[in-house]
């Protein structure tokens, strides 16, 4: 796994611990964007794309925040028993969405990004400096900023997985909907 891309948006008045948001892009096919830059004790560290958790009223089955005590629906009184708690006992309050598996992926990430951070630290500081983050001309094709090649074979499709096949692409007509799929029903 190579990290082809990071596009960083540097927070303007970062008086708190955020100071940038970040995506990256693997191997020119797949986007992780939301990783929050940081500051920690020891410098800079990424927080990886998350979620905030939610529990369940015992007696409507109410979403409520993790630390209500009571339900945003019904009033009752919430158990909070039944909360994930992380290693010294406090409630979880949000779970990762994307997240390395071990160490040695993490540190590679981590250190892409942080490097990346302070590359554009430097940028920033340049005349008409312009965040790449949200650049609407831009849809996060990776590295290869949008070109296709024999490295980065598109389809008709344009998802770029798929294998580069030397057969032409024949034309067909659309495929007729399958009455007993109702996936999107409704949308019009």
């Amino acid at each position: 796994m190579k990290i082809t891309e990071v596009r960083i948006k540097l927070i303007e008045d970062a008086a708190e611990r955020l100071l940038a948001f970040c995506s990256i892009t693997l191997d020119s096919a797949f986007v992780v964007r939301d990783m929050k830059i940081i500051v920690g004790p020891n410098g800079p560290f990424v927080a990886m794309p998350s979620r905030k958790l939610t529990s369940h009223c015992q007696s409507c089955g109410c979403k409520n925040p993790i630390r209500a005590n009571f339900c945003n629906q019904c009033g009752g009184k919430l158990n909070d028993a039944h909360r994930s708690r992380d290693e010294d006992g406090r409630p979880r309050l949000y779970a990762d969405i994307a997240h390395p598996i071990n160490a040695r992926c993490r540190e590679m990430i981590q250190q892409r990004i942080v490097d990346e951070y302070e590359a554009e630290l430097v940028r920033s500081q340049e005349p008409g400096y312009v965040s790449r983050y949200d650049d609407p001309d831009e849809d996060h094709r990776g590295a290869f900023n949008g070109r296709h090649d024999a490295e980065h074979p598109v389809t008709d499709e344009g998802s770029g997985c798929e294998e580069a096949s030397s057969a032409p692409v024949a034309a067909s007509a659309p495929a007729k909907p399958d009455p007993d799929d109702d996936f999107g029903a409704g949308i019009l």
